[in-house]
């Protein structure tokens, strides 16, 4: 009984300093990464976004595990010399809570970022999504073509794949069990194996200097946004066969581009199968290029987005 009850206290005391240091380490993220943007409530929730720029609607929607930041390091400065640049923390990551804690479709996250474009003034947007924010990007397309001038998907997911999903994010995405983890990981995993997880984002290409500073590791790491990440990319692979279906039904010019070198989102899998199934598709291929063109083939992602507000008439 006396062994029970002295494991009890030293769980209990793990469990008081997990949370400590997951408290210590929010307050040290908020301080370092605050909201580079502002707030605006849409149907009661709020939402964090950046707005930059004059010039023709343009929407950028960020991919897993990201924020408004993947955008601002580099490409969105240089768009806003000619588009009024939108930029939309998604729903559970950077700054926007989640919506609810379990069973977000990708539906309920681009209807929320219709909304909030909406709301912005955003009029006839040219919409870019990339990797994760490709599934959305498809999904506003699909259900609110009205919405949008053209559509550019920057490596994305729009596509079923084979190999399954991973087991950290199955546990992550448990009720009860996915907290927890959640917590924990964001307790005591250290800064600088996230880093090293970030550069492999970009293999084969170098991760451009500072980019992992600039994005925040500590907003990454914070129990919420890690357990909604994990959802949305466990929960993905049953979701998008709805959409997909629909992809014929896309009138609106899309242009494509995509790095052959991607083994994250391979490009046989998702953007070649997309070009053949949508009406206006363009697709560019970057040899060498991994899962992050828009920071290491920068000029190449602006020119797919200037070709798109082209062919839409709003250039």
């Amino acid at each position: 009984m006396k062994s029970v009850l002295s494991l009890l206290l030293i769980l209990a005391l793990f469990a008081v300093w997990t949370m400590i240091r997951v408290e210590n380490r929010r307050l040290a993220a908020y301080a370092s990464h605050p909201p580079e943007g502002q707030f605006i409530t849409v149907g009661g929730h709020p939402v964090h976004y950046v707005q930059i720029g004059t010039g023709p609607d343009l929407v950028l929607i960020h991919g897993a595990s990201g924020s408004t930041r993947d955008w601002t390091f580099d490409i969105a400065p240089v768009l806003a010399e000619t588009y009024r640049v939108t930029i939309i923390d998604r729903p559970g990551l950077g700054y926007t809570p989640p919506l609810a804690a379990n069973d977000v479709t990708v539906d309920q996250q681009t209807d929320l970022l219709v909304a909030t474009s909406k709301a912005l003034g955003v009029e006839n947007p040219v919409v870019a999504g990339q990797s994760f924010g490709g599934a959305l990007l498809l999904n506003w397309a699909t259900r609110h073509q009205d919405d949008m001038a053209a559509a550019v998907d920057i490596a994305g997911a729009t596509h079923t794949w084979e190999t399954g999903r991973e087991t950290l994010y199955r546990l992550l995405s448990q009720p009860v069990i996915g907290p927890i983890l959640g917590h924990l990981i964001s307790a005591w995993l250290p800064h600088d194996y996230l880093g090293t997880q970030i550069a492999r984002v970009f293999d084969p290409n170098a991760m451009p200097e500072g980019y992992a500073e600039y994005i925040g590791k500590g907003l990454i790491l914070l129990p919420e946004n890690f357990v909604a990440n994990a959802q949305q990319r466990h929960e993905l692979l049953e979701m998008l066969p709805a959409q997909i279906a629909h992809y014929p039904d896309v009138t609106v010019p899309v242009e494509i581009i995509h790095g052959d070198a991607d083994t994250i989102v391979g490009l046989n899998v998702h953007s070649v199968p997309l070009s053949n199934e949508v009406q206006n598709a363009n697709l560019t291929v970057l040899p060498g290029v991994g899962h992050m063109p828009q920071h290491v083939a920068m000029d190449e992602v602006i020119a797919a987005i200037d070709r798109a507000a082209l062919r839409a008439g709003v250039k």
